[in-house]
């Protein structure tokens, strides 16, 4: 019996220790096959993080009383997950705003003190297509299209004002030290108002000639207050000064690297490489600041490194790019190396 025993106990052991190298080395496999670009053996410029597609992947915890509430009941509480994240950007404080489209909300991710905010509305009234937010000091704007409108509010969701003039269907927001720089794609121009929703100016109108649009998207703005628009349907992106005078462009239309096919969002790094998203490609194309492609990174999947209908790309002063990767209901993060 003795015997039989111990037979059975090594057969186990055995068992159990080959799953566990085997496992060991398929952990080790996923870790050194992380996705990086270029690819092995070169040097990577661009190499993969993590991805966010909840409140735990950032560390979250339900408030104190939910998390109460769970234990007496026996019922979870429920992680806020990402459904759509469709419109992205980060703060000066380096923290996340996303509108997730997919779930009519704004979310604030607060990244070092692990505090996910999430809001479906504001002044009792609910948003119906919010696709961009920025969030200046107290005060978040949204960009709700299907309302015509941008609306600003506070943390407790109460309504400071409200911008309508001069828009239709504004699509995009960035921040330009103290104005708000909006894309409106109706009217194919960018408007430009005060943080408190004052008119100040706009620019653009409908045409393929320089300085003008065809369904301007998505807006961003460098270190050098250059102002950069994903004029969409003319598959090109167009940079402008604070002024509004038009200064270069670079893209066309193609199936290959360097051009465009559903170009999205757009944002700079702090050496001046300029990111753009196309959906189509489901990739993202990294440009110098002349317009030359310097690298082409992602393609179709649900995999890390790979996208599905990516739409907007923000980046913090540590180089941290955040793509919303809005079919794959997640933000992915990369880390620009720092390499040339």
């Amino acid at each position: 019996m003795a015997m039989i025993f111990q037979s059975v106990f090594w057969k186990r052991f055995w068992s159990v220790a080959g799953l566990s190298f085997i496992s060991g080395v398929a952990a080790l496999a996923v870790e050194t096959n992380t996705p990086a670009w270029p690819s092995a053996p070169a040097e990577p410029y661009v190499v993969y993080v993590r991805e966010i597609s909840g409140s735990k992947d950032i560390g979250a915890r339900a408030p104190f009383f939910s998390r109460i509430s769970g234990v007496l009941t026996g019922v979870a509480s429920e992680q806020q997950q990402f459904s759509r994240p469709f419109g992205i950007s980060v703060d000066a404080a380096g923290n996340l705003i996303v509108a997730d489209t997919g779930a009519n909300a704004v979310c604030y991710l607060d990244l070092k003190a692990k505090k996910w905010q999430r809001w479906t509305g504001a002044g009792g009234k609910i948003f119906v297509s919010p696709v961009a937010a920025v969030r200046h000091g107290k005060t978040i704007f949204v960009a709700d299209s299907a309302q015509g409108k941008v609306i600003a509010f506070d943390e407790k969701s109460k309504v400071q004002f409200e911008i309508t003039n001069h828009l239709e269907r504004p699509t995009g927001l960035a921040l330009l030290g103290d104005q708000l720089v909006i894309a409106d794609a109706q009217l194919h121009q960018i408007v430009l108002c005060s943080l408190r929703g004052e008119f100040i100016s706009k620019f653009g109108q409908r045409g393929k000639g320089p300085g003008e649009f065809n369904f301007p998207t998505h807006v961003s703005v460098d270190d050098q207050k250059q102002i950069y628009v994903t004029d969409s349907l003319n598959y090109r992106v167009q940079v402008f000064d604070a002024a509004g005078r038009f200064l270069r462009t670079f893209g066309s239309v193609g199936d290959g690297p360097g051009h465009f096919s559903r170009p999205k969002g757009v944002a700079v790094d702090q050496s001046g490489h300029v990111y753009v998203v196309d959906a189509e490609f489901a990739n993202v194309q990294i440009f110098d600041e002349r317009g030359r492609l310097l690298l082409n990174l992602g393609e179709p999947g649900q995999t890390p490194g790979k996208f599905w209908l990516p739409n907007a790309i923000a980046i913090n002063a540590k180089n941290e790019i955040f793509v919303a990767d809005a079919f794959n209901h997640r933000v992915q993060v990369l880390r620009y190396t720092g390499k040339p």
